[in-house]
């Protein structure tokens, strides 16, 4: 259902997977709920080819084989899904950019690219994190076969395989032990002379039998034909050409945090949004969840759930501006 909105009770900005499940779960309250995406909606959970590790997502009917085999759905296929719940609880949906926003009282004002002012009495952010590229060649062209992001979504695919890891923080070293575990040939590579990551995290990796460590090291090239062949290394100056099966870069992440930082929302040094367990920012009525949020774990079941509590707190939130129920919860 699309439509055009001047007056709403609850927008939220961003449908990936903590956008699509605010969305069920504020209209299933009966809040008037419009969800505003630039791109389709889905977020991140599109690139994942395989969705195997979300609870329940034992398998669908594959019609493609004569045997009649089940397999997990794909990240396509799971924001298919709930965009269809989403939609059928009585979500709006508006594709397009969000420009800027402000708070006038207990009401904010969502400016989209059409120019066409949003009021709202609530907002959730659900904008996520941008993956920090190496902007390198054959990194944009092998993503999703064989180059990835995430070692606990697609590291499994590769048991046993030729991987690197790029990065020295926190992410690369604890993505690199988790990827050890499912093959002894794992390179961490890293441009500095020693890991930017705390240092009992280092200590473990450069103590690890699975991991081999090359410091003073970037990745120039990935190359291949339908997937990842090979890597371009340079150490020192000097070039090498390697074989590889995948390439998981951890070169950071860049949240989606804009509009909250514009309203005055607290942040971490990271620029993650800072919230309470309700999800509930610094400013009053703005909510966050996801990966634009400050949280020690980003998966797509860890999003949803966030996703979930912050469409209930936003409903609480509203109730308590009509002289709700919920007055010790939202003071202000």
């Amino acid at each position: 259902m699309i439509m055009e909105h001047s007056e709403t009770d609850l927008v939220i900005i961003g449908a990936g997977p903590a956008g699509l499940t605010a969305a069920q779960y504020a209209a299933r309250a009966n809040l008037r709920t419009l969800v505003v995406e630039q791109l389709a909606p889905g977020g991140q959970a599109l690139n994942i080819d395989v969705l195997e590790n979300y609870p329940g997502n034992v398998g669908v009917e594959n019609p493609d084989d004569p045997e009649g085999g089940r397999g997990p759905k794909s990240g396509f296929e799971f924001s298919r899904d709930l965009l269809g719940q989403a939609e059928r609880f009585g979500a709006s949906f508006l594709t397009d950019s969000v420009l800027s926003a402000a708070r006038e009282g207990n009401r904010f004002s969502v400016v989209p690219g059409s120019g066409k002012p949003i009021g709202a009495r609530a907002v959730i952010l659900a904008s996520g994190a941008k993956h920090r590229l190496l902007d390198i060649p054959g990194e944009a062209e092998f993503s999703g076969r064989g180059v990835s992001y995430c070692a606990t979504c697609d590291g499994p695919f590769f048991k046993g395989k030729k991987i690197f890891v790029v990065g020295g923080g926190d992410a690369a070293c604890e993505e690199a032990r988790y990827l050890a575990r499912l093959s002894p040939h794992v390179t961490i590579i890293h441009r500095r002379d020693r890991f930017r990551a705390q240092k009992a995290l280092a200590d473990r990796v450069l103590h690890n039998s699975g991991v081999t460590v090359r410091f003073n090291t970037v990745m120039r090239e990935i190359e291949g034909e339908k997937k990842v062949t090979r890597v371009v290394l340079e150490t020192n100056g000097k070039q090498t050409r390697e074989d590889a099966d995948a390439v998981f870069i951890f070169a950071g992440m860049v949240p989606q945090s804009a509009l909250a930082r514009s309203l005055g929302a607290e942040t971490d040094e990271a620029g993650y949004v800072i919230t309470d367990q309700r999800m509930a920012s610094s400013v009053p009525g703005l909510f966050a969840a996801g990966d634009v949020r400050a949280s020690p774990f980003r998966q797509v079941v860890v999003a949803a759930g966030e996703g979930a509590l912050a469409a209930h707190c936003a409903a609480a939130y509203i109730d308590n501006l009509d002289g709700g129920a919920y007055p010790a919860v939202f003071p202000g």
